[in-house]
């Protein structure tokens, strides 16, 4: 059997040096042989990094000098993760940390950084309280960031991002409704309730394929701040719709099972693209798929103007950092200005396709104001002949949707051609 801590320890050393998780992740995971193994593999890697400024601050009190040997001390974050953070028999993380940790000095430290945990486990959760890094597990640039947009959430939303994520479906409307669906996850002891218009969670996560219908399209995984991206833009049938930047095709997806419509999803990466035509199969859906940049559309445009444009653009993804938990540690202050610049490149390429009186849905994943109402401010700016905000339901009045329990961070604006 493999040594989880070691693997686990691998992987954050290579995300912490600049690796993308998603990249990193898989190939451990098949080295591994039974689903439980890789199942607790990713809870490990997942917990570790959404902990780690918690975990810093505990291993740094620990130890009496800084550790000259990385390897060593991503082993130990790990270990401790599993002590604070698991139901894991504590003297089975010790054993096994102290063996992965080799022979010497290294054994004889592991051992005695552990055993010390456990015994200084108050006075470590006071010191941790009193960093604001070690409190929230974020940067401290990010905290004061979110301290100084968002005055009366930002305790919310540091917490937000340190929960397990939801596991929400989005029911297919063409195959039955929400409350058929809560019966039949019920009939197969799967406890859920409804979180939206289409969306259902499940009290806990179960593998897709054991899902009644997940096979045969009735329900896709999709959260239920994400499912309002197609509830606003509310494509009729027969429109022409675009769905720019729509890898994986989630939104892809649930625009098409809400109406019948001409859908052209576009994405500057075929690979990912391949997965948009993947969903679309299972749902027994089509669409044009187009390899694209969404900010140069004179290499790909056909001249037809589209009636709604569903405008996803890249961001921060500050919003759902839960489930990336890298990214809030890979992130630097100046990333939020590049993607704002990016976004704005995007907004002025799809605007000139937009069909006069079609709206454009303005959409990200973040939760900083450059990025969101303040990018929408400034091209309102820049257009006030020709574009109008038009208002959203409760609870998006302003288009902020904040991460909490039941869903991701989003952003939205619906912008009109006047």
């Amino acid at each position: 059997m493999r040594n989880l801590q070691k693997l686990a320890a691998g992987i954050l050393e290579e995300v912490l040096d600049g690796a993308a998780l998603h990249q990193v992740l898989p190939h451990s995971l098949q080295q591994l042989q039974t689903p439980g193994e890789r199942g607790a593999l990713q809870d490990i890697v997942y917990g570790s990094l959404r902990q780690l400024g918690r975990l810093d601050c505990w291993l740094a009190a620990l130890l009496e000098r800084p550790l000259t040997d990385p390897q060593l001390g991503w082993l130990l974050r790990v270990a401790i993760y599993q002590l604070a953070y698991t139901r894991a028999p504590a003297h089975a993380v010790v054993h096994n940390a102290v063996t992965a940790a080799g022979e010497g000095w290294r054994r004889g430290l592991a051992n005695a950084v552990l055993r010390n945990f456990q015994r200084r486990r108050a006075e470590l959760d006071k010191l941790a309280e009193d960093q604001p890094s070690a409190r929230w597990s974020h940067p401290d640039w990010w905290i004061a960031k979110l301290q100084a947009e968002h005055p009366a959430h930002w305790q919310s939303i540091l917490e937000a991002g340190l929960l397990h994520p939801p596991f929400t479906l989005r029911v297919n409307a063409r195959h039955g409704d929400v409350a058929s669906y809560l019966q039949r996850l019920s009939e197969a002891d799967h406890p859920a309730r409804q979180t939206g218009e289409n969306a259902v969670t499940l009290d806990k996560a179960i593998s897709v394929h054991s899902l009644p219908g997940f096979d045969e399209g009735q329900v896709s995984v999709q959260d239920a701040g994400a499912q309002w991206a197609a509830r606003l833009l509310d494509a009729q049938p027969g429109e022409r719709v675009l769905d720019a930047c729509a890898a994986p095709g989630g939104k892809t997806g649930h625009i098409l099972e809400r109406a019948d419509v001409e859908l052209t999803a576009l994405d500057v990466d075929a690979a990912r693209l391949a997965r948009v035509q993947e969903n679309l199969d299972r749902l027994r859906l089509s669409a044009q798929l187009v390899v694209g940049d969404a900010a140069n559309p004179d290499t790909w445009w056909d001249g037809q103007p589209f009636d709604r444009i569903l405008a996803d653009v890249p961001c921060s993804a500050s919003g759902v950092v839960r489930r990336n938990p890298d990214i809030k540690w890979l992130r630097r202050p100046d990333d939020i200005a590049q993607f704002a610049t990016q976004q704005a490149l995007m907004l002025e390429a799809l605007w000139r396709l937009l069909a006069p009186g079609g709206t454009l849905l303005y959409a990200t994943c973040s939760v900083f104001n450059e990025e969101n109402d303040g990018q929408v401010q400034a091209f309102l700016a820049r257009h006030p002949g020709d574009a109008a905000r038009r208002p959203l339901p409760e609870p998006l009045s302003d288009g902020s949707l904040l991460p909490d329990a039941e869903h991701d961070g989003f952003f939205y604006a619906l912008l009109q051609k006047t």
